[in-house]
């Protein structure tokens, strides 16, 4: 099981600078989902990441494709009503891009469009999502058999829902309030990773 931290957009900048910092050795990704910074706020968070040994291939810029490509980033990550991802690959083939995706018919149409994973939720009733039904937990392993590419998952998870989605076929978790709300934001991630690492053991 892959994880994905997911900024949630309260955190000062240098707090969330410094928590990224920590958090890194114990994720596989970073989104920065930053929708209230401005490009110059997000280009210098970026470089300064960089600068301080985030490796680059785990950051994942959430919709500004500018600095993606500024900062020289690999990743990109398209919401959903975000870029077309066939235009963005058709425009740049080397950029991997992720995109979020509601339904079964946009996870295919996501893969048939070359996404390199697709981001699904929520899953429980969480906080940035009040008064959303959550999805089914059974659509997971719908769209898992229609569609081969990552499927990671996102929406009120924590170490003790991890097993939980697994067991439907996600490839990954995507976190954001059980890291970046938390007091201790490293030792929530490193809590999450362990749990990810001891799931995917056990489906062996």
């Amino acid at each position: 099981m892959k994880l994905m931290a997911v900024t949630n957009g309260y955190q000062e900048i240098n707090e969330l600078t410094k928590s990224i910092i920590q958090i890194h050795p114990f994720v596989d990704y970073i989104q920065i989902r930053e929708k209230r910074r401005s490009a110059g706020e997000l280009y210098q968070l970026g470089k300064r990441l960089i600068n301080e040994g985030v490796p680059k291939e785990k950051l994942l810029m959430n919709d500004r494709m500018d600095i993606a490509l500024l900062l020289q980033l690999q990743q990109l990550h398209l919401p959903g009503n975000g870029l077309p991802l066939e235009h963005v690959k058709g425009t740049y083939p080397n950029l991997d891009c992720g995109i979020s995706v509601h339904t079964l018919d946009e996870a295919i149409t996501a893969e048939k469009h070359g996404a390199t994973y697709m981001l699904y939720g929520h899953c429980f009733p969480t906080d940035s999502k009040k008064g959303k039904e959550p999805i089914p937990l059974s659509s997971i392993r719908n769209i898992k058999r229609s569609a081969s590419i990552p499927l990671y998952v996102i929406g009120g998870i924590n170490e003790v829902r991890i097993e939980q989605v697994a067991s439907y076929g996600a490839d990954g978790v995507a976190v954001m309030s059980a890291i970046f709300a938390s007091r201790n934001p490293a030792e929530a991630a490193k809590r999450l990773k362990e749990r990810c690492a001891y799931v995917k053991n056990q489906s062996h």
